[in-house]
């Protein structure tokens, strides 16, 4: 058997004690070592993970073409032909559509590259759009967009109804508080316009004229066009007997046809550029015929030209701005 002194056994205890505390003092400070940087670590995933699964969250909605999958929170927005309802929600668009023979709508100020329509729709790619919503395209066009990205068709029973085109984008793009907002702004202005029209010119009949440039010629818009419809079944101005009876979105007033519109207000607007473009002059000599000078509104100066940008639309920032002009030009 193995004896210790009293010296040895002393010294060996204060020894073990000492392993112990050394032992316990590396293996705090050995934890606190690797779970600093792994708690900084796993914060900064949980941020960048629910970042981007909020980003990549989808839902299905149904179009015009049927069910369609789209981004909950789209960042990068294509809305071809429907820029002006993006705005009108705070949003701006990726691209703004062109035609080179239209332009752009110039009303919209929008400060983004140009989307060629009359081009390729692959031209879109370079923008990577996170979702497109498109206007009164046929299935074969909607097919091409879809390549390009997730793409929104507005149903067809809309298309006619400002008011249901701005509800529906704000809930496909995922704001419809914002939408509710804006329709009930719009709303309250369009009964102050109408009650302020009702008095100033109450019952007498208005019509809507574009000068087609290029054809130098003039063409009526009945109460089912999509541009200027607007003005009689909302604002409650009251069309002319033509616009009235029409079945048509438009027609073409032909040299006959012009006397007959008697109506007490004429609202003109050209079909490109404005009133001063070089290229319009001659198109604009349609207006000083003896036929044209010889309706009831010219001769009371209630011709009222205006800017083709906005009346050439029927969205929702498009829509205000004719109240706007309807205000200035018939009241008081």
């Amino acid at each position: 058997m193995i004896r210790f002194n009293k010296g040895f056994k002393g010294w060996t205890i204060i020894l073990l004690l000492m392993v112990v505390v050394i032992s316990g003092c590396s293996a705090n400070s050995e934890s606190k070592v690797e779970q600093a940087p792994a708690s900084g670590a796993a914060a900064s995933g949980d941020s960048t993970s629910e970042t981007t699964e909020k980003e990549a969250e989808t839902r299905v909605v149904q179009d015009e073409f049927g069910d369609v999958t789209i981004p909950v929170h789209p960042q990068r927005i294509a809305g071809i032909y429907v820029e002006d309802y993006l705005k009108a929600l705070d949003i701006t668009p990726v691209v703004q559509w062109y035609n080179p023979m239209w332009g752009v709508q110039e009303y919209l100020d929008l400060d983004v590259p140009r989307f060629d329509l009359t081009g390729s729709i692959e031209a879109l790619l370079q923008y990577d759009p996170d979702l497109i919503i498109v206007d009164g395209v046929d299935a074969a066009t909607y097919e091409m967009y879809s390549k390009v990205a997730p793409t929104y068709r507005l149903p067809e029973e809309i298309l006619q109804d400002s008011n249901q085109i701005l509800t529906t984008i704000a809930d496909v793009v995922g704001k419809p508080d914002k939408g509710a907002e804006v329709a009930a702004s719009f709303k309250e202005k369009i009964a102050d316009a109408k009650s302020k029209l009702q008095e100033a010119i109450g019952n007498e009949t208005v019509a809507v004229v574009r000068l087609n440039v290029t054809e130098k010629t003039l063409a009526l818009f009945g109460v089912k066009n999509r541009l200027a419809g607007f003005v009689y079944t909302d604002v409650g101005l009251t069309p002319h007997p033509l616009a009235a009876n029409m079945k048509e979105y438009q027609e073409l007033l032909s040299e006959e046809a012009i006397p007959g519109l008697d109506a007490d207000h004429i609202i003109v607007f050209p079909s490109n550029g404005d009133w001063s473009s070089k290229e319009n002059q001659a198109a604009i000599k349609v207006l000083d015929g003896k036929l044209w000078k010889s309706l009831p509104a010219v001769k009371n100066n209630h011709v009222y030209m205006m800017e083709r940008s906005h009346w050439q639309s029927g969205a929702i920032i498009a829509n205000s701005m004719k109240i706007d002009d309807l205000l200035q030009k018939m009241t008081p």
